[in-house]
């Protein structure tokens, strides 16, 4: 049963999506969150017969977060449009691995995704199936331990696939655990080098009353908690 439920009501619930569980239904057998949040919504209302559950936003499995889930059509058609005019806000942070020299920064590049073996890359602006990738990211802390190391916090402007991670790597800064993008990762298979990447904070407008609203959840990680305890 799903667990870490930031709010809820009959058109949307927010929720903390854990680490290591997909954002939306998947082809494996593992628990991902629209089947948790159904069998949770079942519970609730045993004879309303199967749940609707509709995904406006995803994190990567490795990722955790924040998340937002239509609980009807008409929600989830009104929240969708929200991310497409970029009305709802998704801001994360991570630990990269590197010296950043600017404080804040934009990265604007176009990215071609690669379905068959689910990664992206960097191309020049007019490829076929390319996409406009743009963040925004401000330094919170960094430290050298013993390598430079980064907390960042990053705004995204656009929704692309591994977005965060290629744009961050291609730029020289690669996250931090990241096996896929960061070639120090590649071959490690240590539980406790997770990838150091979380959706912290979340702000939308609710689908039928338009009132403002903002979840935050603090980053889990153990390379988290290195920076944080630092802030402390």
């Amino acid at each position: 049963m799903i667990r870490n439920i930031l709010y809820e009501d009959k058109n949307i619930i927010v929720v903390k999506k854990p680490t290591g569980m997909d954002s939306q239904s998947s082809s494996s057998f593992a628990p991902d969150m629209v089947s948790e949040i159904k069998k949770h919504i079942h519970s609730q209302y045993p004879q309303s017969g199967e749940p609707y559950v509709g995904v406006i936003h995803r994190l990567d499995k490795p990722v955790g977060g924040v998340m937002v889930y239509a609980k009807t059509k008409k929600a989830a058609a009104a929240l969708s449009a929200q991310v497409q005019s970029r009305k709802m806000k998704k801001v994360y942070m991570a630990v990269v691995c590197g010296r950043i020299v600017d404080n804040v920064e934009n990265f604007v590049d176009y990215l071609l995704k690669d379905s068959r073996n689910n990664v992206s890359r960097i191309v020049e602006k007019g490829i076929i199936g390319s996409k406009r990738a743009e963040l925004r990211y401000q330094i919170i802390d960094s430290m050298e331990i013993p390598e430079p190391l980064a907390l960042v916090e990053i705004e995204l402007s656009t929704g692309r696939h591994h977005q965060i991670r290629v744009q961050f790597a291609a730029h020289g800064l690669p996250l931090w655990g990241d096996s896929r993008y960061n070639p120090r990762f590649a071959d490690r298979k240590n539980p406790g080098e997770s990838l150091a990447l979380w959706a912290w904070k979340l702000t939308f407008f609710h689908p039928c009353t338009g009132k403002a609203m903002t979840f935050e959840v603090q980053p889990e990680g153990r390379m988290f908690e290195k920076f944080l305890k630092n802030e402390t």
